[in-house]
């Protein structure tokens, strides 16, 4: 892995993270406890999984890993528990179509903030690849859109803004593990829905469900998510992110045999082909030869500027 180009390395940790995560649609709905409970077993347990992942990790240096997010780490805490929160929200006053139509645009967002924020520069196939995707998630969820809802559609559009600018912020401060701010974040986003959430009323059929989605699944996907845009610029990141969206509702398709229907399907197609395909155009352009390649142009470019300042 250390010897794979970061553009490579990032594609694989983050692709990884996202397969992972896939089948929470499904586990969310085999738990039968309401939404807020099941938010706030998610992050405590997500904060659990990744403090012990941390301890195993760093050992004595646990809590300076903590320490050294900063600043960054804090505000990262602060919006990824607040996309958790908005998410539930918009599940509660609109549509689940709605909310995935909307909160796909967290890619868009997301290389806007590169632009203006990073001044890190978007490239065509990424906008096309979101423009695209965008398209596909549209068609995936065109048979069950509902009546808007301003409150549920307005949650949705926050939780695609805080998942963007968490992704940002991460990526900003690429120098640092920002994963103990994630385990915070459960933290913050558990206190925040503990007055609605009734903790004890989980059955106990459901514990073993919820153990293997919080303890295993949520932080292993959210700490390779996490450690993404150390490689990978922010919107790509949230590009991949629309695997999530495609590949869940195939488990419960599989699984509980809800048939996603038709132009699901389709849609679901033309974002695996897209992202296949961004993805593949990164492995190329981030291969050995293409890189020795551009370095080779470069400094041949660098050359003939000199030759034509000695002339």
């Amino acid at each position: 892995m250390e010897r794979l180009p970061d553009h490579v390395k990032g594609l694989l940790i983050t692709g990884g993270g996202i397969l992972v995560l896939t089948p929470d649609s499904l586990l969310v709905r085999l738990i039968s406890a309401d939404a807020w409970t099941l938010l706030w077993w998610r992050e405590v347990l997500m904060a659990v999984g990744l403090a012990v992942g941390l301890l195993a990790v760093y050992r004595g240096k646990t809590v300076a890993a903590f320490r050294a997010v900063g600043r960054s780490g804090c505000f990262i805490a602060f919006t990824f528990a607040c996309s958790s929160i908005s998410f539930i929200l918009a599940l509660t006053y609109t549509s689940v179509a709605n909310t995935l139509v909307i909160v796909s645009a967290a890619p868009l967002f997301s290389a806007i903030f590169a632009r203006v924020f990073l001044a890190e520069t978007v490239p065509r196939r990424t906008w096309g690849a979101i423009l695209l995707s965008l398209v596909g998630i549209a068609l995936l969820v065109s048979d069950s859109l509902g009546q808007p809802s301003l409150l549920g559609d307005g949650c949705a559009l926050l939780t695609a803004l805080f998942m963007a600018i968490t992704l940002t912020i991460t990526r900003h401060a690429r120098a640092v593990s920002m994963i103990p701010a994630i385990a915070m974040s459960g933290i913050v986003a558990a206190l925040a829905v503990w007055p609605l959430a009734q903790p004890a009323s989980v059955p106990e059929s459901d514990l073993a469900v919820l153990g293997i989605m919080g303890l295993v699944m949520l932080p292993i996907a959210f700490g390779a998510i996490t450690l993404g845009p150390r490689y990978l610029p922010a919107p790509e990141v949230s590009l991949l992110f629309l695997m999530e969206t495609v590949l869940g509702p195939l488990w419960v398709w599989l699984v509980l045999s809800e048939d996603p229907g038709p132009r699901a399907l389709l849609g679901g197609a033309i974002v695996v082909a897209t992202l296949a395909g961004h993805s593949a155009l990164g492995f190329r352009r981030s291969s050995p030869h293409n890189l020795r390649a551009r370095s080779r142009s470069v400094s041949e470019d660098a050359l003939q500027e000199r030759d034509d300042d000695v002339v």
